[in-house]
């Protein structure tokens, strides 16, 4: 991986202009975030696009274009195909796909090993690791190390970026090289890494709320419910407010942290939770510690969280600017739009509510139409998940509308992943099959399907699934 990392920061340092594209997610800002500031302080020329998704598609349309270098970031390893005749350099974590000779060359395979050479991906699959050991930000972030070492301070966003793409879920901490960034971070006096509640809200939301929005793990009696969590509390003698402000986690002294964990153990282990749910409520957590106590910027996860706000809502740029540093006019855009966030999971979470889900025999589903946003649908899709509002035990299928056809993300439990499910392989099969395009992670995946052959996906899902899993 370094010795890759260091190839392709050599090629960008002889590049006369760059053209940086990014994915709108927040790992994706992140990474273009790393790229941009990296591109600048080499003083390269370079410029930005954001866009939803990569397909082969956007790949000619961008090789027409003859760019001098092009580097993808958080996205392009499913594409590499496609790429033959651009000079091109890829910063990705998603699954590789097989790159297929193009018409032109499938006569010629010294040309086609000669057209692969202009390509230079660093990705973990290609180094014996997976999805979750490196996120699209964390190896942007390994080629701009290599560009020069005073980038190790941009470590946090890289770790912004691999917590956003839930990365350390399911060991509750960050994993492979993501751990060599978190190092970084830390010797760069801009990181703290911790062991911590790791539910989501520690710097801003009051401590009642911290713990009734808690959905991984859900906690009994108390998630969903305001009242009661205000009572658990009361009870174990934690005060709520401070000086008439409410009380966030953070804001509370070390002893009545110990105090709270020890009692949600005891609550969960009364109320016949298993130990495995019960060791979720503790893992590892990641704090900005040059950013405002209070400020959602300050906590890795809260970070993360108001990118997605961003770059789901045509603002990405807002957020990349977040990422490198601007705490002014930007930053109170993004403010605004993660209240406007929060807003429409809240409208998307009621209209799945109304209309249901659905299931088959292996498979799950609802169709958002155009009520849901397509930026969103996957969002709201793992919410439902993880809150019980759907079941653990089967995927769930999210469909919506969008500009260029039927938008898919599929979500499942790490309980499925690990029984063999892959649902970035599912979902890039299935979409091929009606003349779409897909990808993905393991447990969150997503495609692009032409509109009316929603029916017929998922049956080839649903074949797909019994296939992996049974």
């Amino acid at each position: 991986m370094l010795e890759r990392a260091k190839q392709i920061a050599a090629r960008i340092a002889h590049a006369r202009k760059v053209d940086v594209y990014s994915h709108i997610d927040a790992d994706g800002l992140c990474a273009a975030a790393i790229a941009t500031e990296a591109l600048t302080r080499a003083g390269i020329d370079h410029r930005i696009e954001f866009l939803k998704k990569l397909d082969s598609g956007t790949v000619e349309s961008i090789k027409n274009s003859n760019p001098p270098l092009v580097w993808f970031v958080d996205f392009g390893a499913g594409q590499l195909g496609s790429m033959s005749g651009m000079d091109v350099v890829v910063t990705d974590h998603h699954s590789p796909a097989k790159p297929a000779p193009p018409k032109s060359m499938r006569g010629d395979l010294m040309a086609f090993a000669e057209a692969q050479d202009e390509i230079l991906m660093l990705n973990p699959h290609d180094y014996g690791m997976g999805s979750n050991d490196a996120s699209g930000a964390t190896c942007t972030y390994a080629v701009a190390r290599e560009m020069d070492r005073k980038n190790i301070d941009m470590a946090a966003v890289a770790v912004v970026g691999a917590v956003a793409d839930v990365q350390e879920s399911e060991f509750r901490r960050l994993k492979g090289f993501n751990r060599e960034v978190i190092a970084d971070g830390e010797s760069a006096g801009v990181l703290k890494a911790t062991t911590d509640l790791r539910l989501f809200g520690r710097e801003t939301r009051p401590i009642h709320k911290f713990l009734q929005y808690a959905t991984d793990p859900m906690i009994p009696r108390l998630t969903g419910n305001e009242e009661a969590c205000t009572s658990f509390l009361l009870e174990i003698g934690i005060d709520l407010k401070a000086d008439d402000q409410w009380r966030t986690w953070t804001s509370l002294d070390a002893g009545e942290r110990r105090r709270v964990v020890s009692e949600l153990v005891t609550h969960m282990l009364q109320r016949g939770c298993g130990w495995r749910e019960v060791e979720r409520l503790i893992g590892e957590v990641y704090t900005l510690v040059k950013e405002e106590e209070g400020s959602p910027l300050r906590d890795a996860k809260e970070f993360g969280t108001l990118l997605n706000a961003c770059g789901r809502y045509d603002q990405a740029e807002v957020g990349m600017r977040v990422c490198r540093g601007d705490r002014d006019e930007n930053y109170r855009r993004a403010l605004g739009l993660l209240q406007n966030h929060r807003e429409t999971i809240v409208s998307s979470l009621n209209f799945v509510d109304g209309i249901g889900i659905s299931q088959m025999g292996s498979i799950q589903y609802f169709h958002g139409e155009d009520k849901i946003k397509d930026t969103v649908v996957g969002v709201t899709a793992g919410m439902l998940l993880n809150s019980g509002a759907a079941s653990r035990e089967l995927p769930i299928i999210a469909f919506a509308r969008a500009e260029d056809g039927i938008k898919v993300s599929a979500r499942a439990s790490k309980s499925l992943e690990a029984k063999g499910l892959d649902l970035s392989v599912i979902m890039r099969e299935a979409a091929r099959r009606l003349g779409g395009e897909g990808g993905g992670h393991v447990s969150a995946a997503g495609a692009t399907i032409p509109p009316g052959t929603e029916e017929e996906f998922l049956k080839i899902v649903e074949k797909l699934v019994r296939e992996q899993i049974g």
